[in-house]
């Protein structure tokens, strides 16, 4: 037998670090879009439901490229995918700080998202067949957990170069690691359990199908609900939290800074998130940090004085954060190999519904004269929604072999 088509094992903490760094470079890019959005509102004389669309054409293109790019995970795979959809969103991230008006700006930030929606899902993925039983839900949650270094990274590059230099700057500068991130992946090898399997010789449709089997329809079912509402409060919060802070009276700059505040304490939501799953397990680390995420976004709503909004803006960081991590470390685990990209894939897709609604509601709501805290009310009850849907539909699935 000839040796040379046999992948050499990587380590565990340099597949975190590789797959870290891009999904740190993507979360630069989402959270910079928030503090442009409010640069371009001052600069464009943008209307609430034009910067509104401006958050929702991204997942718009994060909706088509988690589905497309999913189901192809698991029939060219990961690592092939996981290489064009970085490469799309870098292209497409510089060339949108090029945009001279909103249609192009629009039609940039859609190929953005489509590289972003795609690559996260086939991350976890990737991450979660590579990693042996007992940490897997670990690792991929710490691996989420550098998307909070990537929003305090886009925080602080608002803070210091928008006022100053403009938000075209700003994006170049948050586009042009991500090249660094593809030169580390060249030598990445691909999933051992899908090199293994060798899903090629499935069709995509038979993939989709077998997802709404009898077997995992219920599983389906519950992760789709899931990840509408938290994708829907997610990014019908926190793209519009510069946005909200000016609302609330504050300077653009004050804002920026508030929210960097705010942001730091997503790492703790991390970490604490991932020291927890692989003890208390999914469903408990889910349930409870979005219960978290609902109360922290009911008291931001409502909240009148300074340090009350830095507070509980830190705790919705912190909970929504940790959440987060723990649904991509459940995700994948909901499905065998042959399927898994696609099942997880199409569940990110659902979710990116959630992130076109929530951003256009926003703005919609806002136009019409709707206090800030009946709006961050409706985010609360749709999180609970999805608490609802882990706790009765979910099944743990804490240290299981995968499929």
């Amino acid at each position: 037998m000839t040796t040379k088509n046999v992948q050499k094992p990587i380590s565990k903490n340099k597949l975190l670090g590789i797959a870290g760094l891009a999904w740190m470079f993507d979360a630069m890019d989402v959270g910079i879009l928030s503090f442009v959005i409010a640069a371009l509102a001052v600069e464009w004389n943008l209307t609430p439901g034009e910067m509104g669309w401006i958050g929702s054409i991204n997942s718009i293109g994060m909706a088509v490229g988690a589905l497309v790019f999913g189901v192809f995970a698991d029939k060219v795979g990961r690592k092939k995918i996981f290489m064009l959809t970085l490469l799309m969103f870098s292209i497409a991230s510089g060339l949108s700080a090029l945009a001279t008006g909103l249609v192009v700006f629009l039609i940039f930030r859609f190929f953005v998202g489509m590289g972003l929606g795609g690559e996260l899902p086939v991350a976890s993925t990737l991450v979660s067949e590579s990693v042996e039983a007992k940490e897997r839900g670990r690792v991929v949650v710490l691996l989420e957990s550098f998307w909070a270094a990537g929003w305090i990274v886009s925080a602080l590059i608002a803070y210091f170069i928008i006022p100053d230099y403009g938000w075209r700057i700003a994006l170049l500068i948050t586009a042009l690691p991500a090249f660094y991130a593809i030169y580390l992946r060249i030598k990445l090898p691909d999933s051992p359990q899908y090199t293994a399997k060798k899903t090629a010789s499935r069709s995509i449709m038979q993939n989709m199908q077998e997802v709404w089997s009898k077997k995992y329809a219920k599983r389906t079912l519950m992760l789709w609900i899931v990840w509408f509402m938290v994708v829907f409060s997610y990014y019908g919060m926190f793209l519009w939290l510069p946005s909200v802070m000016v609302m609330k009276g504050f300077t653009l700059i004050k804002s920026f800074e508030y929210v960097l505040i705010m942001t730091l304490a997503q790492l703790p939501g991390y970490f604490s998130a991932a020291w927890l799953i692989e003890k208390a397990g999914r469903k408990f680390v889910l349930v409870t940090y979005l219960l978290g995420t609902a109360a922290s976004a009911f008291v931001f709503g409502a909240a009148e004085t300074t340090a009350l909004l830095i507070v509980s803006g830190m705790f919705l960081s912190f909970f929504n954060l940790g959440a987060w991590g723990a649904l991509y470390a459940y995700s994948p685990e909901q499905y065998p190999t042959v399927i898994r990209a696609t099942g997880s894939g199409m569940a990110a897709s659902v979710g990116r519904i959630g992130g076109i609604l929530g951003p256009l509601l926003v703005g919609s709501l806002v136009a019409a004269g709707y206090e800030i805290g009946y709006i961050f009310g409706i985010f609360c009850g749709a999180i609970v929604i999805g608490v609802l849907s882990v706790l009765f539909l979910g099944t743990e699935t804490k240290q299981t072999e995968l499929e």
